[in-house]
Order: C-alpha cells, then structure tokens, then sequence
C-alpha cells in the first residue's frame, strides 16, 4: 500500500517524508557502528576470559612447564596458554550469531 500511495504524493510531505527516511537510515548507521565497537569489546573480553579460565587449568602445571635454564618461567606459561586457550575456535563460532547481516 505504501507503495502506491508514496508516488502520488507531492510538495511538502515528500519532503518530509524523505527527511524522516534519512533520519532513520542515519540512526541505523549509528547502531551498526555502535554494535561493531560493542561487538569488539565483547570479543576482546571472552578471548580474556577463556585465557584466564585455562591460566587456571594450567596452574598445576608450573612444575612441569617449560624450562629456560632449569627455571620455569611464568610467562612463558601464560603465553603458551593464551596460545592454547581455544578462544580462537570459540570466537570464530560465536561471531556469526553476534554479527549483523547485511
């Protein structure tokens, strides 16, 4: 209906009718942006959570981590673990029903 009806009208309404258009096509671009930036802020936070959550699955494993010069170096733990930490998998899972489509 609105079809029809949009072509006949004239003047002053099609005016306003197309101000309002861009309005909400101008608050849609907003959201998308918005949600893209949200979208990155929750991705950052469960690649951080899954990291810590295997941080705490290896901590046992500090004795037998890896050595440099008999040490066992903490840090060398936590990047291995943020390696294995899987977030890469998981998020590539997630994504897909966190992203808008076009």
């Amino acid at each position: 209906r609105i079809n029809q009806v949009l072509p006949t009208i004239t003047g002053e309404e099609t005016r306003a009718i197309q101000r309002w258009m861009r309005s909400v096509i101008d608050r849609l671009d907003r959201y998308k942006t918005e949600h893209k930036r949200v979208l990155k802020e929750a991705t950052t936070l469960l690649e951080l959570a899954l990291w810590k959550a295997n941080l705490g699955d290896n901590e046992g494993r500090e004795g037998e981590g890896v050595r440099t010069k008999g040490e066992v170096t903490m840090k060398r733990v936590r990047e291995e673990a943020r390696v294995t930490s899987g977030a890469d998998v998981v998020i590539k899972n997630v994504l897909p029903f966190l992203a808008l489509t076009s």
